[in-house]
């Protein structure tokens, strides 16, 4: 239903004027109608579960160090590919761009505060039916019409405030989006350059192998040619070079594919990045501490926890714009313009103009129970969405808690293992001496020399792994999105006014 109240009495300037006083003072005294968002609480324990062992702190990290750190490697290549990745990564762009629509939107749903103002104009000629009788009948006229349309939606029942305060809940859960990104995609980059310099690593390391055992199975060649030894410790050794050649080409494989994620998450094509890459740099050293914070401190810092939380604000928000579909909605209507007959000469006279303003009002009275259904509904997403808020702050938790754990068993297992390679080497030393004096069968040497070449490989994937689980830790923290928050801040500003200049 809507009453119109217009009017087309003579203009009043002071009467205006006191409508649109008492106008706003109306609305600035009306609250919006629905629930006001009161923030959610954020459950943290006080301390946290895992030891904090093998250089693990419970001291405030410094800003700086989680802002940048990767750069806690040391390793100037890492900080190179980090900052190429903020500028190209795709997945970033395309949060970056996320971002701007929410921009975009909350803009359009402020937009709706203003009066609106529209123009139109018209040129008709009509032909008069000569039944219709005289003076007209039969005669040609002309019909000229320009006018201006204002109104305006008084906003008491605050349908409109809510449906802003959406947009910008909404706008702030899409820039915690694009943070997230941030930390993620930094995490990723890492992770994957770790892999690289880890397989560049372990075929050094399993080239080196083979280099011993050729010239074993060439001592056996030659013993067995002199009828020292029989055929079966030259088959041995054999048997041996060639299962460790066949390793090389499966690191190969694992090496290659380490490069080309690295690339696309560089935004670059497959193989843009050996140049950079193909040099072969020490395996990425983690630091000797590490301060963690407290668990409340990272539950603020994590963008998922962030974006969880605001679309929770603009989900109560969304509660009011329903609720507010219950009740009378009011507007200032307004129109002035120039209509005339007959001829153009006319219909720039002031005997042409005409106007109305006067207020109106529309009410939804009955629609099925459809307004208070969509009521119910948007109050149980708001309850989905508290969930969906208290389920994030649990798996940031358990992320948290399980790195830590496995950043400093890693280093337990890592230095074991550094024990168990000293021990393989001077075994398989000793077993070749042994084995050239005729003391102990050449088994002894065909397996120490596995043993060695497996230990030694074990211990760079172990050292490859404490440094990607310090990068899951720093992800799990919620570092490093801020200096790259800037960086992309600049870049969007940047792309704005270029776009703006053309």
């Amino acid at each position: 239903m809507s009453i119109d109240f217009s009017s087309r009495r003579p203009f009043s300037g002071p009467l205006l004027m006191g409508l649109t006083i008492a106008l706003s003072a109306l609305l600035c005294g009306c609250a919006a109608v629905g629930p006001d968002y009161k923030g959610a609480s954020l459950e943290a324990p006080q301390g946290w579960n895992a030891e904090m062992e093998k250089g693990l702190q419970a001291t405030r990290p410094q800003d700086t160090t989680l802002s940048t750190w990767w750069k806690t490697f040391d390793d100037p290549v890492l900080n190179q590919v980090a900052q190429k990745a903020v500028s190209g990564n795709l997945d970033l762009k395309s949060a970056v761009s996320r971002l701007r629509q929410a921009r975009l939107k909350r803009g359009i749903s402020s937009a709706g505060r203003y009066p609106t103002l529209s123009g139109n104009g018209q040129f008709q000629r009509q032909h008069i039916r000569e039944n219709a009788g005289p003076p007209n009948g039969g005669d040609e006229v002309d019909y000229y019409n320009a006018q201006f349309d204002a109104g305006w939606e008084l906003d008491i029942f605050g349908g409109i405030r809510r449906s802003v305060e959406a947009a910008q809940a909404e706008l702030e859960a899409n820039r915690a989006d694009v943070n997230d990104v941030l930390t993620s995609l930094l995490a990723e980059v890492a992770l994957n350059y770790i892999e690289v310099r880890t397989y560049q690593h372990r075929l050094s390391i399993t080239k080196a192998n083979i280099a011993t055992q050729e010239k074993t199975y060439e001592l056996n060649s030659s013993r067995y040619e002199a009828g020292l030894i029989n055929e079966l410790a030259v088959q041995q050794a054999l048997r041996n070079l060639e299962r460790t050649r066949a390793q090389v080409a499966r690191l190969e494989n694992g090496l290659q594919a380490a490069k080309n994620r690295l690339a696309v998450l560089l935004g670059q094509s497959p193989g843009s990045l050996s140049a950079l890459l193909t040099p072969v740099r020490p395996m990425p050293e983690v630091p000797a501490q590490v301060a963690v914070g407290i668990p409340a401190e990272a539950m603020r810092r994590r963008p998922d926890i962030q974006r969880a939380e605001r679309e929770l604000a603009a989900q109560t928000a969304r509660i009011g714009v329903a609720t507010a579909q219950l009740y009378p909605q009011f507007h200032l209507l307004g129109t002035i313009g120039l209509e005339a007959l007959l001829s153009g000469s006319d219909f720039l006279t002031s005997q042409s103009m005409f106007w109305n303003i006067g207020p109106g009002v529309s009410w939804n009275i009955f629609r099925g129970r459809e307004l208070r259904l969509n009521i119910d509904l948007q109050t149980e997403q708001q309850h989905q969405a508290l969930l969906a808020y208290k389920a994030t702050i649990l798996q940031a938790q358990s992320e948290i808690e399980t790195a830590l754990t496995a950043y400093a068993k890693e280093q337990i297992r890592h230095n074991s293992l550094q024990k168990a390679v000293q021990a393989a080497k001077r075994a398989e030393a000793v077993a070749r001496d042994q084995y050239a004096a005729g003391l102990v069968d050449f088994y002894n040497v065909l397996d120490a020399q596995r043993s060695l070449l497996s230990l030694q490989d074990e211990l760079l994937q172990s050292q490859g792994a404490v440094a990607s689980n310090l990068a899951r830790l720093y992800k799990a923290l919620g570092g490093g999105w801020k200096l790259a928050e800037t960086a992309v801040a600049d870049k969007t500003s940047t792309q704005q006014s270029s776009e703006r200049a053309k």
